[in-house]
């Protein structure tokens, strides 16, 4: 029981939060980095953007509505992997339907090919009479012995 209890407990400290949501946000600064793992020396926007994330986190407002301030000060760039919902969905949908139609494409293309290539060597076998087709057997023997 206890150890089941430690389990559902793990996420519930209120430092989690903070690393959970910095670690979901963009520096300003322009580095690339996470908020919270920004190292520049003197960085001119990670401590602000810290001491803003702590005061909204402290202004008891859920998770996405933190999010969603920061996204409305500092624009859509500031969040390291796009919102699910609204247009945000193109950006998680996109790279698996260009996958998978890249796959079906693929699989159809080798399809057309195949019966291009049996349905051009059925019309060239056809085309031959059996003593042309024994005759070119014969020769290709020859050319192909050591």
């Amino acid at each position: 029981m206890v150890c089941l209890l430690a389990v559902v407990m793990l996420g519930a400290t209120p430092g989690s939060r903070f690393d959970k949501l910095g670690h979901e946000m963009m520096c300003a600064c322009g580095c690339g980095q996470i908020l919270l793992e920004c190292n520049h020396v003197g960085c001119p926007d990670s401590d602000r953007m810290i001491g803003e994330l702590r005061q909204q986190i402290s202004g008891g407002g859920t998770d996405a509505a933190v999010l969603n301030w920061f996204v409305a000060k500092y624009g859509p760039p500031i969040l390291a992997a796009p919102i699910r919902g609204g247009f945000d969905n193109v950006a998680w949908i996109t790279p698996m339907a260009v996958f998978l139609f890249a796959i079906v494409g693929t699989g159809f293309l080798v399809v057309i090919w195949k019966r291009r290539t049996r349905g051009a060597a059925v019309t060239v076998a056809g085309a031959l009479d059996a003593a042309t087709a024994d005759a070119m057997r014969e020769r290709i023997r020859r050319e192909t012995e050591y």
